[in-house]
């Protein structure tokens, strides 16, 4: 058996079982990012009794809610189906997992909450499910958590690196104190691994096991499978071809100099309308993230932007490298020249670690004026444009962007590359292996 790795939803789990008032609980996230592993044991370390159902696995449990939706009903007929199951007050939890292939059981949240005797966490990949139906089904009466795979601050601790290593990490960044040549060459070295293996946890799990990247490479190629392999099996309502045809160029497009995916070149004459839907399952799935178009750099973001310029990214860096040709990726695994790819990785990373901190994307770009940004997020007040280098270059668009004239929502900027802690009185400059620790700087720094 891999380790168990420590995962942030381990907290999360504690605190949630701590509230008084705790609603039954939804664990989302995309296949195999560790979600089953992590309630399993949060529920054998905190309760007597574990009821725990697979709805695809066990189908015939999802004809426990046909008699309605009274929990001394449901336990009746769990007990009919397994005798040996045992309904402590107080001391169980029910974990029903893959909650998608049973949205009846959603409906049963209502009632379990009322009820009160029994905690209950539910868990399903997104992958065919139809969340809006859950949603309705449930609303007011559940509370939800999104999981990701695992971050770098997640990486760190598989490593062996402790919670104060990471606040000492952080103290740097806020005192702007510039790490030592020694931390920037061994952080610098645990990044680039983390982003050629990714957070999936089978895959960190090996490579911790075995120190380096062999076994790796497999694990990831079947995860590309497994993914291909749910879009025929879960994809309704749409040309499971065209989502396929998606999935299958993203890296073609991150390879391209402006990186924004074109469904024209997917195939000759290809519209738009045609893969409506197509973008937003494989987001939906958990496999992708969106970074939309900004129409200009001002606040808000949200309605702010063209929904039919954006980037797709990989959700999980680690598939990206593994989705490429294996020239290129034998030599990112033995060379770690990850800015060959015309910076592509670089910006997927970073995507992935702002989403992770409960980002969503934007970015911009403009011929006239010239003006290009990777990212931009927001505090309460103001815009923060973040470039992303490959290799260091000049900061034009930065510059302009911090012009205050021009731009008034933006009062200053983060450069993230392969430099150390600095500001220059315009922007931050940090490695980019702290942009996990963004959000908690961006906040902390407002308030000070």
């Amino acid at each position: 058996m891999d380790k168990l790795l420590k995962r942030k939803v381990d907290a999360y789990l504690m605190a949630w079982k701590n509230n008084p008032d705790r609603k039954p609980l939804i664990i989302k996230g995309a296949r195999q990012i560790g979600k089953t592993r992590s309630i399993e044991q949060f529920a054998k370390d905190n309760y007597t009794s574990v009821i725990q159902i697979n709805f695809v696995e066990q189908k015939k449990y999802r004809d426990i809610f046909n008699g309605g939706f009274e929990v001394d009903t449901i336990l009746k007929n769990i007990s009919l189906l397994n005798p040996e199951f045992k309904f402590i007050p107080g001391n169980t939890i029910f974990f029903f997992d893959e909650l998608q292939a049973c949205p009846n059981c959603a409906t049963s949240l209502k009632f379990f909450k009322l009820d009160g005797r029994y905690d209950v966490i539910c868990s399903g990949s997104l992958m065919g499910i139809n969340y809006k139906e859950i949603e309705s089904n449930s609303v007011g009466y559940k509370e939800d958590y999104e999981m990701h795979s695992m971050d770098f601050e997640e990486f760190l601790w598989a490593k062996g690196y402790s919670e104060e290593f990471i606040e000492e990490l952080y103290r740097h960044m806020l005192e702007i104190k510039p790490l030592t040549d020694l931390q920037m060459d061994v952080l610098m070295g645990l990044f680039r691994d983390y982003v050629t293996i990714g957070g999936m946890p089978e895959v960190v799990n090996t490579y911790i096991k075995n120190k380096n990247f062999s076994g790796t490479l497999g694990i990831q190629k079947q995860l590309l499978t497994d993914y291909e392999e749910d879009i025929t099996k879960y994809v309704e309502g749409l040309d499971k071809a065209k989502v396929k045809a998606v999935y299958n160029h993203i890296s073609t497009f991150l390879a391209k100099e402006n990186k924004r995916f074109q469904i024209t070149k997917i195939a000759r004459n290809a519209r738009n309308r045609d893969y409506i839907g197509c973008v937003e399952w494989l987001a939906d799935a958990g496999v992708i993230n969106i970074c939309y178009c900004m129409n200009q750099p001002e606040l808000p973001l949200k309605g702010n932007y063209d929904p039919k310029l954006y980037k797709i990214y990989f959700k999980d860096t680690g598939l990206l490298i593994a989705s490429l040709d294996e020239e290129a990726q034998e030599d990112l695994r033995a060379n770690k020249n990850l800015g060959t790819y015309k910076g592509a990785i670089y910006e997927n990373i970073v995507g992935d670690m702002l989403v992770k901190q409960g980002y969503s994307l934007f970015y911009y770009h403009s011929d006239k004026p010239a003006l290009e940004m990777d990212f931009f997020v927001r505090d309460a007040d103001s815009l923060i444009p973040v470039e992303v280098k490959a290799n260091d270059g000049a900061t034009a668009s930065l510059n302009n962007l911090l012009k205050e004239d021009k731009y008034p929502d933006v009062k200053y900027g983060i450069k993230l590359g392969y430099k150390n802690i600095g500001f220059n009185g315009k922007f931050y400059t940090f490695p980019y292996f702290l942009a996990f620790l963004l959000r908690k700087f961006i906040a902390e720094k407002r308030n000070m």
